[in-house]
């Protein structure tokens, strides 16, 4: 186990905002101190005053909830009728934020309350942001942090909050998880989940369920070897690894050097990383392209394990495994959704979405087809982002977009129909005070009537890349920019 010192790893930034005064704003100046120096942090602008939000509500990971629906119960406070009317600030950070922020209410940061967005950005750096007027509250730099900025090494995870909402989970190019305070930024530990951090990426967004923190790992653009994806169950009091399950050379417990297993590759990646099963807290994940023997390699499969990480204890793999392997068609583009405590999505890069059977998939006997329902992806390309699900007194509603379109189907009789379907690109979609809300790469946040695929506005907001958006507490947020553009900045669109 990596060594770690809690209290000299990283740097965290304090900062004091100075407002000019004057019968007109017309500057703010945010400046983060350390070490007894000043440094320029984050800048803000406004195009209108930021207006007085009850909270009451938090978004502590990635699609809201450890089962990653990507719909939440609760009012936003933001309707049909008003979303149009909300403002846009843009605040500007010191990197480029790949992913979705989380919120917290109410939380003592540096002696005061407030609402705060937390984000990290693609070469490490954890902000947290006062939602009420996006100034930066402090900012956490992992040390190292110089010698992978800018280059391909990054991170596109979401953090995760811990339950007592006073700590938050964040990862590094560097192969580390650590544990920072949601009142300073200091960290309490560091810990490393791959031993080979140059080829093993941390990109899809950590969890939290069952006591512990989950990672998966995958690897980078290009598939450079080796490497392997695995599944990190960390002990979020001291971040000790207490189990890592393989997903090549399975039958080796433990971190291990990624050339000392003869295959490579199967990179658990899809957005939503590990999903977590309701009740028995299972984790599901799906894997990329690599060799698949049933037994011990399981590329380009859906995966069900113990809670703990520690058996394989469910599985399915394609009949044409085989083929998604030698065309680069990884399955596991998309992390497994839940639609129902026995029914699991599973899109892919060939642009299909296969609904599987819960009970069909358990069983540690490998498992080759036998899906219930094949559909096209909403435009026939890769899907990439992570459905929502959308439960309402009546049915349940499944939502996808790939680059080419977005679509939504209801799920009767135990089959998906499909409801409507657009021409319009998104990532990841929410369901969000009754509205649908699709980030689309390009530009633009859409807000739908998700029964209809009625549009009801688009908020004006720049390209990006996996960027989604969180809506709580009448703001919505969501981050700009490409982490491939290996750039050191970015922005954080908040309205209100």
């Amino acid at each position: 186990m990596p060594s770690f010192a809690p209290k000299l790893a990283g740097q965290t930034e304090a900062v004091s905002t100075r407002i000019l005064a004057g019968a007109t704003l017309t500057a703010a100046l945010l400046v983060v101190a350390y070490g007894g120096r000043a440094v320029p942090a984050g800048s803000s602008s406004f195009n209108s005053a930021a207006k007085t939000v009850v909270a009451g509500n938090d978004w502590t990971r990635f699609n809201w909830d450890a089962r990653r629906s990507g719909s939440v119960p609760f009012s936003t406070g933001i309707t049909a009728a008003n979303v149009s009317r909300l403002k846009r600030q843009q605040v500007r950070l010191p990197g480029t934020v790949d992913s979705s922020p989380i919120y917290l209410h109410g939380v003592a940061i540096r002696g005061a309350t407030h609402d705060a967005f937390f984000v990290t950005t693609t070469y490490g750096i954890t902000l947290a942001i006062d939602a009420a007027n996006g100034s930066i509250l402090w900012k956490w730099t992992p040390p190292g942090y110089h010698g992978w900025a800018g280059s391909y090494r990054i991170t596109t995870a979401t953090p995760v909050a811990d339950p007592s909402r006073q700590w938050i989970y964040t990862a590094s190019p560097d192969g580390r998880i650590q544990k920072l305070s949601v009142a300073n930024g200091h960290v309490a530990w560091r810990v490393s989940i791959t031993k080979l951090p140059q080829r093993e990426k941390i990109g899809s967004a950590l969890n939290y369920a069952n006591g512990h923190v989950i990672v998966t790992t995958g690897g980078y653009i290009g598939d450079q070897p080796p490497y392997q994806g695995h599944v990190v169950i960390v002990n979020p009091a001291n971040g000790r690894l207490l189990h890592v399950w393989n997903s090549l050379c399975s039958d080796r417990h433990g971190l291990i050097a990624p050339s000392s297993c003869q295959s490579s590759d199967s990179a658990i990646w899809g957005r939503a990383g590990a999903v977590v099963v309701p009740g028995s807290g299972d984790l599901l994940v799906a894997t990329g392209n690599a060799n698949w023997n049933g037994s011990t390699d399981w590329g380009d499969s859906v995966l069900l394990l113990t809670s703990s990480a520690t058996r394989l204890i469910g599985n399915y793999t394609p009949t044409n495994t085989a083929q998604l392997n030698a065309s680069d068609l990884d399955l596991g583009s998309t992390s497994p959704m839940l639609l129902t405590s026995g029914l699991v999505v599973q899109g892919g890069k060939d642009g299909k979405i296969r609904l599987l059977s819960m009970k069909r998939l358990r069983g540690t006997a490998p498992h080759k087809g036998g899906e219930l329902q094949v559909v096209p992806t909403p435009s026939g390309q890769d899907l990439f982002t992570a459905p929502a699900v959308w439960r309402t007194k009546t049915s349940v509603w499944m939502f996808a977009a790939d680059n080419g379109g977005t679509a939504a189907w209801v799920l009767k009789s135990g089959r998906l129909h499909q409801v409507w379907h657009n021409a319009s690109g998104g990532t990841s979609p929410i369901v969000a005070g009754n509205l649908l809300w699709v980030y689309g790469p390009g530009g633009g946040l859409r807000v739908y009537v998700p029964g209809t695929g009625r549009l009801v506005t688009t908020l004006q907001a720049g390209s990006g890349h996996w960027n989604s958006p969180i809506v709580v507490d009448g703001r919505v947020a969501l981050s700009e920019g490409n982490a491939n553009d290996h750039r050191t900045s970015g922005v954080l669109d908040i309205w209100r």
